[in-house]
C-alpha cells in the first residue's frame, strides 16, 4: 500500500523561543504592572509574590505607564495589573492608572486580576467611568473545598467574597475570568470543581495553574512582633518534604485531563474557554495561541513593573534575578533587548530550550514554562517529570479531539501524539466512501516497485506520490510491500478497519535518504470507531511488551491526515515500529522481521475492546516512545 508519512524535521529555529529582536513589531508585549507590589489584603498561604523581594507600600504611577510607550514605541501592549492586589492601590488613585492606559493608543488590552475582596458596585462604576473595557479576572480555586488555601491574615477563609463578587458580576452584565490553582484540595474532582466554576454566570475563562511548589521548604518570616493566623497556618503546611499545598506535574496533567472531559462532556466549552486545554487544542490544530506556554513568546515577551522603578522579565521567575534595568534607565526597546541578551536567567532559559530540538511534542508544546522548567531543574537535577505531563496533555487532549464522546480514552499512556509532515489524501471523504463500497468505478493504480523495495507511483526511495488504494482494487494485494501484508490484511479483515497508508521499513542504504519505520496507519470511519481502535491498539502494545526484539518498541501514534480537497484534518491512528532509544538502525532492521511477525500474531488474537489497558500496566513515560 502506497507511504504518505515521513518523520517531522528535527530542525528547531524559534519554534520554542523567538527573541524580542525578531519578531514583527506588530507582535504585542505582556507587561505586568505590580501596582503595589506584594501589598495584598490577603495572605494566600501558596502566594508566590510574597516569597519574593519585593516592595510594598508604593504604586504604580501614570508616569511608569507613559515610560513603556516610550520605550516600546508602536508596539501593541497587553497590560495586566497585579499584585498582591491591585486594588490595594485604592479608589481615589486608580483613575489616574486607568485614565492614563486608556489615553496610550498602543494599548491594546487591560485585564485586571483581583482576590475580589474589595470588589463592589463602587469599583465597578469606576472602572466602567474610566476604562469600561477592563478585562476583570478573579482567583477562585474552585469550591470552598479547594479554596482553602486562600485565605485573610487572620486564618478565615476569603471565598465568601469570591463568591459575592461573582455574584455582583452577574447581576451587573459583566463578565470575567477565573484563575483556580490545582491544589491537593481539588485533585480527584475535576468534574465537581468545573461544574462549580461553571455555575457562576459570569465566569466566561477559567485558567488551571499549577502548584508545584514541592520544594518550598521554608514557611515566610514574620516582619511583626506577632506571628499572624495565617503564616502559623503556612508555618504547619510547610516542611522538609516541601509544601501540603503542592503537586506533582503528573498530578496537574490527570486534573487537567478530567477538566477537559467535564468541559466537553457537559457542553461548558460553548461558553467557557478552559486552559491549558484550548491552548493545547489550538496548537494541535496547528494554530497559534496566545498562552506563552505554548508559543514562542515567551520571558522575551513578558515584563513586569514594579513600584520601585524595577523593570524585569515574566514575575513568575525568580526575583530580583529576572530584573532587567530601572524602568528610567530604558529609553528604547534596544535598551530592552540588550539587557536581556546580558541576563543570565534568561540566557539559562533559552539553554533550556535546546533540549526540545529531539523532542517529538515540541510544535505543539512550545518548550512549556520556562520559569517552572529552570526551578526544577535548579532545585532536583531535572525537569523530566515537567516535560513528561506536558506530554501527557497533549496526547490526551489529542484524543478528546478525536473522540469526545468517549471521554476514558484520554488517560491512554500508550498511545502518543506526532505530528506528519506530510500526511495527506487527495480526497478522504471519497476514499472512505469507495472503501466500504465494492459497485465503485476504481481506475487503475501507478504501481512502481524501488531497488529498495518501495512501492508508489514513481518507484523511487524517499517519494510520497501514490494512489489510494482499498480491498476491493483489483491491484490491491499488489500495491502492499510484502513485509507490512499480514499486519495489514489482519487490520482490515479481521478488524474490519481502514487502512489509509502502510511501509514496511526501509534501510535505504547508499542513499543518503533515512531509513523508514514500519507502519500501518488507520483512519476511523467515526469517532466511536476512533476510540475503539485506539483501545484495541493498546492491548496489542500491552501484550507485545516483553516479546519483541530489545532493539524494537512498539507505539501507538496519534496524528492526523489531511484531504486535499478539503483542507479538512481527519484523526488517525498509526501503529509503528520504531527503534528502542539505545539501539542502531541495523539492529532494527535484523530483528524486525521477528517483530513483525510477533505483532501480527498478538493483533489476531486481540479482540475489540471498549477499554484501554494501561490501568493493568502502566508504561514506560511517553517522551521515549519516538
Amino acid at each position: 500500500m502506497p507511504s504518505t508519512l515521513t518523520t517531522p524535521t528535527t530542525t528547531i529555529g524559534t519554534e520554542v523561543w523567538r527573541p524580542l529582536e525578531d519578531t514583527d513589531h506588530d507582535a504585542a508585549v505582556s507587561v505586568v504592572l505590580k501596582l503595589r507590589g506584594e501589598t495584598c489584603d490577603a495572605d494566600c498561604l501558596y502566594c508566590f509574590e510574597k516569597r519574593k523581594v519585593a516592595p510594598g507600600g508604593a504604586q504604580i504611577t501614570p508616569g511608569h505607564i507613559r515610560r513603556l510607550g516610550q520605550i516600546f514605541g508602536g508596539r501593541p501592549l497587553a497590560i495586566e495589573l497585579h499584585g498582591g492586589d491591585p486594588l490595594t492601590v485604592g479608589k481615589k488613585a486608580m483613575p489616574a492608572i486607568l485614565d492614563e492606559l486608556a489615553a496610550q493608543p498602543t494599548v491594546r488590552r487591560v485585564h485586571l486580576q483581583t482576590n475580589a475582596v474589595r470588589l463592589d458596585n463602587e469599583w465597578l462604576d469606576l472602572i466602567d467611568a474610566h476604562y469600561p473595557g477592563l478585562h476583570i479576572g478573579i482567583s477562585l480555586d474552585g469550591d470552598e473545598q479547594g479554596n482553602s488555601w486562600r485565605v485573610g491574615y487572620d486564618g478565615n477563609p476569603i471565598y465568601p467574597h469570591i463568591v459575592s463578587a461573582l455574584n455582583l458580576l452577574a447581576e451587573r452584565d459583566r463578565t470575567c475570568g477565573i484563575v483556580t490553582v490545582v491544589t491537593p484540595a481539588v485533585l480527584g474532582r475535576a468534574a465537581e470543581i468545573i461544574d462549580h466554576i461553571a455555575s457562576f454566570d459570569a465566569v466566561r475563562a477559567v485558567h488551571l495553574i499549577p502548584a508545584f511548589d514541592a520544594t518550598v521548604t521554608k514557611a515566610l518570616p514574620t516582619t511583626g512582633r506577632r506571628t499572624s493566623p495565617s503564616r502559623r497556618r503556612q508555618a504547619d503546611a510547610v516542611g522538609g518534604d516541601g509544601a501540603a499545598w503542592a503537586i506533582t506535574p503528573a498530578q496537574y496533567a490527570e486534573f487537567v485531563l478530567d477538566a477537559a472531559a467535564r468541559w466537553i462532556g457537559d457542553g461548558h466549552f460553548r461558553r467557557i474557554k478552559l486552559d491549558p486545554a484550548v491552548a493545547t487544542i489550538r496548537r494541535l490544530k496547528g494554530l497559534d495561541t496566545s498562552h506563552c506556554h505554548f508559543s514562542a513568546h515567551k520571558c522575551s515577551h513578558v515584563f513586569t513593573a514594579y513600584p520601585d522603578g524595577r523593570f524585569g522579565s515574566c514575575d513568575e521567575l525568580p526575583w530580583p534575578q529576572a530584573t532587567l534595568l530601572p524602568l528610567a534607565a530604558a529609553h528604547s526597546e534596544a535598551d530592552v533587548t540588550e539587557a536581556q541578551h546580558a541576563n543570565p536567567l534568561l540566557t539559562a532559559g533559552r539553554q533550556l530550550m535546546t533540549k526540545c530540538t529531539s523532542c517529538p511534542y515540541r510544535t505543539v508544546c512550545g518548550g512549556g514554562c520556562t520559569a517552572t522548567r529552570w526551578r526544577m531543574l535548579k532545585e532536583t537535577g531535572s525537569d523530566d517529570a515537567y516535560c513528561d505531563h506536558r506530554a501527557r496533555l497533549i496526547d490526551g487532549m489529542a484524543h478528546l479531539l478525536a473522540a469526545p464522546d468517549h471521554l476514558a480514552g484520554a488517560h491512554c499512556l500508550r498511545a502518543h501524539w506526532r505530528a506528519a509532515d506530510p500526511n495527506v489524501m487527495d480526497d478522504v471523504d471519497a476514499f472512505l466512501a469507495r472503501w466500504d463500497d465494492p459497485t465503485t468505478l476504481r481506475t487503475p493504480a501507478r504501481l512502481r516497485v524501488s531497488d529498495h523495495g518501495n512501492i508508489n507511483a514513481v518507484g523511487l526511495p524517499g517519494q510520497h506520490e501514490a494512489d489510494d488504494l482499498d480491498p476491493h482494487h483489483p491491484q490491491w494485494r499488489e500495491g502492499v510491500e510484502d513485509r507490512v501484508w499480514p499486519l495489514l490484511d489482519t487490520i482490515t479483515q479481521s478488524w474490519r478497519a481502514v487502512t489509509y497508508d502502510s511501509c514496511q521499513g526501509h534501510a535505504h542504504q547508499g542513499t543518503g535518504l533515512a531509513p523508514s519505520v514500519f507502519r500501518v496507519g488507520m483512519l476511523p470511519r467515526t469517532r466511536a470507531e476512533y476510540a475503539a481502535l485506539a483501545a484495541r491498539l493498546c492491548h496489542v502494545l500491552v501484550s507485545a511488551d516483553g516479546y519483541l526484539p530489545a532493539a524494537i518498541t512498539a507505539d501507538a501514534v496519534r496524528t492526523e491526515l489531511t484531504s486535499t480537497r478539503t483542507g479538512r484534518r481527519h484523526p488517525v491512528l498509526n501503529l509503528a515500529l520504531t527503534p528502542a532509544p539505545t539501539s542502531t538502525w541495523a539492529d532494527y532492521f535484523t530483528g524486525l522481521d521477528q517483530a513483525v511477525r510477533t505483532l501480527t500474531h498478538i493483533a489476531r488474537h486481540t479482540p475489540a475492546v471498549t477499554e484501554c489497558a494501561c490501568a493493568s500496566c502502566p508504561p514506560r513515560p511517553a517522551r521515549e516512545a519516538q
